[in-house]
């Protein structure tokens, strides 16, 4: 599963040497916490997908990765099977509309953007879960 990078100012999405070759990206996907209009959990992401992979990598029901484009605007996904995953739209980002991410640390990750963050990067896995 992807990492998920928060600290104060952004979210990266780091991404492993196998993704970077599934999703045809050279590097990490970075988003400023100010560009973070909403987020999301489900256990359907499948149906969240819009669009063409351009570039990317898909097997219908088994992995999703890389740039979808649409005509509302391109979105990032980082997906495999049938997992949880969580969709951040975002307002303001220069290169996406949407972040689409197979993550058991979504609850994690929630709770963590609604905090003000760590000065540096901190694993969202880390973050304790909510009470």
């Amino acid at each position: 599963m992807v990492t998920l990078l928060l600290d104060s100012d952004r979210l990266e999405v780091a991404l492993s040497p196998v993704e970077r070759l599934l999703t045809r990206r050279r590097g990490n996907v970075h988003v400023a916490r100010e560009h973070i209009a909403k987020a999301m959990l489900t256990d359907d992401i499948w149906i969240w997908l819009r669009g063409v992979p351009s570039p990317g990598t898909t097997v219908p029901g088994v992995i999703a990765m890389g740039t979808w484009s649409t005509g509302a605007g391109d979105d990032f996904a980082v997906v495999r099977k049938r997992r949880p995953s969580v969709i951040i739209e975002l307002d303001g980002h220069d290169e996406f509309h949407r972040l689409l991410v197979t993550t058991r640390h979504g609850r994690q990750l929630l709770h963590a953007l609604r905090l003000e963050g760590a000065a540096q990067p901190e694993d969202v896995a880390d973050v304790p879960p909510p009470a």
